[in-house]
């Protein structure tokens, strides 16, 4: 599991959430004749993403926390809120892992920003309910 893939867990967002693996239709034997119809196998349709309310969880383990943490701007305060490792050698490979820009690796306040964004961003596409206005 890589660094996003803890967030996610934390979250409750993830492969212990979805559906089980759809039954494969069979198909039928091959009619002896002189043409022979093609049959494609029925394409099962994906399995619908459970949306996870992620403002209200994050809101309840920071009311749990006897540490003020800032969730909703800073990336430190996110990981810290999940117990997860918000060092910088932390973020840099989770940053890394997100595809960051080199451009802002070298700069840790550019890269943190970044950084907010894009694992916002990661947890909504992900089937967490994440307010627009985080997503800015």
């Amino acid at each position: 599991m890589g660094f996003f893939g803890k967030i996610l867990a934390k979250l409750g967002i993830g492969k212990e959430d979805a559906a089980p693996a759809p039954v494969p239709v069979p198909v039928p034997a091959p009619v002896p004749s002189a043409v022979t119809p093609v049959v494609a196998p029925i394409a099962a349709a994906p399995a619908p993403i459970a949306v996870v309310d992620v403002v209200a969880h994050l809101e309840q383990l920071a009311a749990a926390n006897p540490q003020k943490l800032n969730w909703r701007t800073s990336i430190v305060d996110l990981l810290k809120l999940l117990d997860i490792d918000s060092s910088f050698a932390a973020r840099k490979e989770l940053a890394t892992e997100l595809g960051c820009p080199a451009e802002l690796m070298g700069d840790s306040a550019k890269m943190n920003v970044w950084l907010h964004k894009t694992v916002l961003a990661r947890i909504a596409a992900n089937g967490g309910n994440v307010p627009a206005d985080l997503l800015d």
